[in-house]
């Protein structure tokens, strides 16, 4: 199918969905359960590793440490889904999770929180540009659903980095952390 084609099919669909949303709340609970259930699987390998291990600094990388890395995607999480529902989320609170156990216990907060602030929206929510104060109290006009898209892609992201963290200590992780289209 050429561009254009796939373009007009495009449009054509969207246009056909009821008032043109692309993203419903219980697409977006989908979406999210997919990606996590990859973060799942990572979480998982890296219980493999020492307490030594997932603290030890690697140079190259935003945040030098598995730990690090896997703390930042749900904190990450957690402050979007704090500003969707008008608070400031931001805390540095790493220290809190030491171990890949207690990391595990912060993702199935972060999935309640994000499926429980999913479940009580709208797709008309969900689907329309408003305001919202992010860090530095600064004001922005986003569209809900694309913050929790954000946060999907930031979530790969950083799951790429912490992959090639686990390359770099000896421990590769195996196939099937992409994205579960089954």
């Amino acid at each position: 199918m050429s561009r254009i084609r796939c373009f007009i099919h495009c449009i054509r669909t969207l246009t056909t969905i009821p008032g043109g949303h692309i993203y419903t709340p219980e697409s977006l609970i989908d979406i999210n359960k997919r990606a996590h259930s990859s973060f799942k699987k990572l979480l998982e390998h890296c219980r493999q590793f020492s307490i030594e291990e997932i603290n030890r600094e690697m140079e190259g990388f935003g945040y030098p440490t598995l730990r690090l890395q896997l703390y930042h995607i749900l904190g990450a999480q957690g402050y979007w889904i704090g500003v969707l529902q008008g608070r400031m989320d931001a805390d540095e609170n790493d220290p809190l999770y030491p171990s890949i156990e207690s990391l595990e216990r912060y993702h199935e907060q972060i999935l309640k929180m994000t499926e429980e602030y999913l479940q009580g929206a709208s797709v008309e929510e969900v689907s329309t540009p408003r305001k919202m104060m992010t860090w530095q109290n600064i004001e922005r006009t986003l569209i809900p659903a694309q913050v929790v898209m954000r946060t999907v892609t930031h979530l790969y992201q950083h799951q790429g980095q912490i992959m090639a963290i686990c390359r770099l200590l000896g421990k590769p992780v195996d196939r099937g952390m992409d994205y579960p289209i089954i």
